[in-house]
């Protein structure tokens, strides 16, 4: 190993310096010689020396502690994917593990912090397996620094193991983990206790002294939540043995810091009763572990738990800034609530005070409620409407409700509905003051709304929703100021959302003219649920399944519909919001788009496309930005197909800028909108497009994977739109080129065989026969050395597709060609065999007429066992369930191919190309038994001979439910 020299840390600590300089130049000269050097031996080893240098500035041990981490983060394992990735060597490895404990308990705070995250980091590769001397190491400074009442080092060791044994909660229990989890124990599980009881009785002796030092008693409140937190880990897979005999030490303590004040520091203000809140709040999660998985040891520390957590509770819950404690504290009640101890909350008057001194305190909305609905309004509405807030105090409290009402439905209904009209009357008496509790109203009602079985509708027991409806609901929505009462307007709107299939269709026609003035409300809340509410109506569907709003329901109101909508996504932090532009969508999914309306929407989306390539930020929002303008160019086209000029008009300047400025996040949509602008052509395509055609022609446009599939829906529109133009210019060569590049990759080669079924299909076979021998060469390669299932199947998709298209004499002769006999190997090995796995409604039809094309016009009924394998494949094919015949397939992933990050493609559901069926007309089984009847006439008892030696009885039966079912006769 080199030696660590005294310049090269002079050198180091040079740089590090210039890291904090505030002028760029120097900063980024520092930082290029820095990660220069980290590419050397031990330089990991040398920033962790100058870490330890006491002489060297703090500042700059800190940024090199920073550094370390990072670098250990980086480089402390291989990368498989990556062999030319530094790696911290092993002798390198070994002196950091000797280093690295004594280093981290002796620096100032801040750079124990990190040299402690960088113990973790190293931890999760070797901890315990390859660094058996750490945890013993641990205990010992441990020991060493809790005898000295050293605690703010105290707890930075034990910060240090919780880190380390948080996987014991989170991952599943293997055996290694088990083995790991016994390990530590083995060495941990006293020390730990003894360290938690010494703890405990300096604490004791502070809380009964009339001088207790607050900082004193920090230090010793975050030790015990650290061991609680360290014990939660130990625990979470099973209640270890020796945990459970010293069960009672623990919980006697448990119950202490629930009941004891500690006033030093409670009374030093919010910071230190956060500080003793969450070691309450630790103590909550290992008493709601016990409840769930350990209920027979808890339920003698049951009763007095619950007590105590609730005398906490009340207290608490008054209290807006005791959320975390409150939260734990709820979920505790609440897995009780659900369990064989729910007795405990069956009494009337435990119910009324679980209401009014728990629910109704957590549920009413608080300062820092409207704060994030006005400040930030993505965060509240992924709370409120999309079911993020489980750990927010307003749904927790709803949570309690619901696990009571597991056993007490009745109870519970009755408590709650009074609460409700006691909050709705509260309100009437003083609306402008009381508004909260009609917020606090509709929360309940909506929260402990249940979905009925088996279906995605919302009811609920607790009021008549028609009823509540038109006397709560209806009149915030009427409310001609969509600027009032921001938070009740959106409380009633994601009312209307969740309910509407409870309000009839004249109700709810009623009311969507006020809902669409809401889409002009400044509260960006208020417009997202209106928009929302919007999107959500157009897909209701009556009980037979139809839509209930058409055209002519939407009509009407699109001109107001649209304005409103487009000018939402100019108020200030709107500009992005993703529920606007799905709303956009589905309105132009339903309304009639006429040319008047389509104008003015292509060259507003186009304006918001040419905004967001700029910067990319909301992946959702553009998204459905491009559903939209796909859903606009498709319903348009089919309307109207003279308007496609005034689309590219408005929209080929914004995909070209995507493509010209190299914005790849947009590339796959940008080229799934032109395959839709080509198809939607009923005339020869414009010089423009050509120029696109060739640069799609070129090699450089595929080499990016998330491209393929959006390049070969494009390649196939230009191929069907403009087959001529194969012929000119070795275009046919370029595009077979293409096919080479994909199919050759387990990744892409389904894509492959999509571009050369469309050539097969839409090029003459003059045109593609001297190209037909290189394509057989390609595929016969690629099926020997790299073949899978679904590479398979699509060679015989595709073979059945040249059949139908250009005839057994072309294919057979075509294959043979290659290599004499070797048509008969591959039906023998290939077609036969799998044809039973084929799947999709055309993929099938076309594989099973071309298969008894075979049959009836090609194979010979002398080789009986050949010609009775492919009818009985043929049978089984088209007579049985896709899942019976179809095993799921588990392809093994090309790793060679995975590496290094590519965007994933996603596919726009309205770019979608309808599926062209080349056999429209035939009907497969049809097809199937009236060619038997017709070829076994010629040469009758021939047929029914070979079906009885080689076809499956099942399948023989099926043949002949065919034959009566199209009165055909096989003789």
């Amino acid at each position: 190993m080199e030696a660590i020299t005294p310049d090269f840390l002079n050198f180091l600590s040079e740089c590090f310096r210039n890291t904090l300089l505030p002028v760029p130049e120097p900063r980024r000269q520092a930082e290029a010689k820095l990660s220069e050097a980290a590419t050397r031996p031990n330089y990991a080893l040398s920033v962790l020396q100058l870490v330890a240098s006491t002489g060297v500035d703090e500042q700059i041990r800190q940024s090199a502690a920073v550094n370390f981490k990072n670098h250990v983060k980086s480089h402390w394992t291989a990368d498989p994917e990556d062999p030319s990735k530094v790696v911290v060597l092993d002798p390198e490895k070994v002196q950091i593990k000797v280093l690295i404990v004594t280093l981290m308990v002796d620096t100032p705070p801040k750079i124990q912090a990190q040299l402690s995250q960088a113990l973790t980091e190293i931890g999760k590769h070797d901890f315990p397996r390859n660094w058996t001397t750490l945890l013993p190491e641990l205990v010992v400074t441990l020991t060493n620094l809790s005898q000295a009442n050293q605690y703010a080092s105290v707890n930075g060791v034990l910060a240090t193991i919780d880190s380390l044994f948080l996987k014991f909660r989170h991952e599943f229990g293997t055996n290694d983990l088990r083995l790991d989890l016994k390990y530590c124990l083995d060495i941990f599980a006293k020390p730990l206790l003894e360290l938690y009881k010494r703890t405990a009785g300096l604490l004791d002796q502070l809380v009964s002294s009339v001088a207790a030092n607050a900082n004193v008693v920090k230090g010793y409140i975050d030790s015990q939540k650290l061991c609680c937190s360290i014990f939660h880990s130990l625990c979470s897979q099973d209640l270890p043995e020796y945990y459970e005999d010293h069960l009672d030490e623990w919980m006697i303590e448990f119950k202490k810091y629930l009941t004891v004040r500690y006033s030093a520091l409670e009374d030093a203000g919010n910071d230190g009763l956060a500080v003793v809140d969450s070691l309450r709040a630790a103590v909550c999660e290992i008493i709601t572990l016990f409840m769930m998985k350990e209920g027979e040891v808890f339920q003698k520390y049951l009763s007095e738990f619950v007590e105590a957590v609730w005398g906490l509770l009340v207290v608490a819950s008054n209290s807006p800034t005791r959320e975390e404690l409150t939260v734990t504290a709820i979920k505790f009640l609440t897995t009780v609530s659900s369990s064989v101890h729910h007795a405990l909350f069956a009494r009337d008057d435990v119910l009324q005070q679980i209401c009014q001194s728990i629910v109704i305190p957590n549920v009413m909305l608080r300062e820092e409620d409207e704060e994030l609905f006005e400040m930030n309004y993505i965060e509240f509405i992924r709370r409120d409407m999309e079911g993020s807030d489980l750990d927010t105090r307003r749904r927790i409290a709803c949570e309690l409700l619901k696990g009571i009402a597991v056993n007490y439905k009745d109870k519970v209904n009755e408590k709650v509905s009074a609460q409700v009209h006691s909050l709705l009357a509260t309100f009437s008496a003083n609306p402008s003051s009381n508004w909260r509790h009609k917020d606090c109203a509709i929360y309940l009602v909506v929260s402990l709304a249940t979905k009925k079985a088996g279906g995605n509708t919302i009811s609920t027991d607790l009021i008549d929703i028609q009823s509540f409806f038109g006397n709560v609901i209806v009149p915030d929505l009427k409310d001609q100021n969509v600027d009032g009462c921001p938070m009740l307007k959106a409380g009633a709107l994601k009312f209307f959302t969740m309910f509407r299939n409870h309000i009839s269709k004249e109700v709810a026609m009623g009311i969507l003219p006020d809902v669409i003035r809401f889409l002009v409300s400044e509260s960006n809340v208020v417009h997202s649920y209106a928009a929302s509410c919007i999107e959500k109506l157009l897909l209701v569907k009556d009980e037979r399944g139809n839509t209930w709003f058409l055209e002519s329901d939407v009509n009407p109101l699109l001109l107001p519909l649209m304005t409103n909508l487009f000018a939402a996504l100019q108020k200030q932090e709107s500009e992005e919001n993703q529920y606007i532009m799905k709303c956009i969508m589905r309105v132009l999914g339903v309304a009639t788009i006429s040319r008047d309306i389509v104008l003015p929407c292509i060259n507003g989306l186009a304006a918001i496309l040419n905004r967001v390539c700029e910067n990319p930020k909301n992946p959702v929002f553009n998204h459905y930005l491009f559903e939209s303008a796909a859903l606009l160019i498709r319903r348009a086209c089919e309307q109207d197909n003279a308007i496609i000029s005034s689309l590219e008009t408005s929209l080929l300047p914004s995909l070209q800028m995507i493509l010209a400025k190299d914005v790849s996040e947009f590339f796959p949509y940008a080229f799934q909108l032109l395959a839709l602008l080509v198809d939607s052509y009923r005339t020869p395509l414009p010089g423009n497009y050509m120029e696109i055609f060739m640069i799609l022609l070129m090699p450089e446009s595929w080499k990016k994977s998330a491209n393929v599939p959006a390049l070969v829906q494009l390649l196939q529109a230009f191929l069907k739109k403009a087959p001529h133009e194969l012929n000119q210019q070795g275009r046919l060569s370029n595009v077979l080129g293409i096919f080479d590049l994909l199919v050759s990759s387990r990744s892409t080669d389904e894509q492959g065989f999509y571009v050369l079924n469309t050539v097969i299909e839409n090029v003459g076979y003059d045109v593609i026969s001297p190209f037909i021998g290189h394509i057989w060469v390609s595929l016969f390669r690629r099926l020997q050395n790299n073949r899978t299932v679904k590479f398979i199947k699509s060679l015989v998709i595709f073979m059945s597709l040249f059949l139908v298209m250009h005839g057994y004499a072309n294919l057979s002769g075509s294959v043979n060609a290659v290599q004499a006999d070797i048509f008969r190997t591959i039906l023998e090995q290939f077609w036969i065999p799998h044809l039973k796995l084929i799947t999709g409604s055309v993929e099938v039809k076309l594989c099973a007429v071309a298969s008894t094309r075979l049959l009836c016009e090609s194979l010979s009924p002398s080789d009986s066992i050949l010609w009775g394998k492919m009818l009985d494949s043929i049978v089984t094919l088209i007579s049985r369930p896709e899942d019976v015949r179809v095993e799921e397939e588990t392809e093994v992933p090309d790793l060679a191919e995975a590496g290094g990050y590519s965007a994933a493609f996603v596919r726009l559901h309205n770019a979608g190309r309808k599926e062209d069926d080349p056999l429209k007309e035939i009907d497969p089984k049809q097809f199937l038994v009236t060619s038997l009847a017709s070829f076994s006439a010629r040469s009758p008892g021939t047929i029914p001979q070979i079906i009885i030696a080689n076809v499956e009885p099942a399948n023989q039966a099926a043949l002949l439910q065919l034959c009566r079912s199209y009165n055909a006769t096989v003789v």
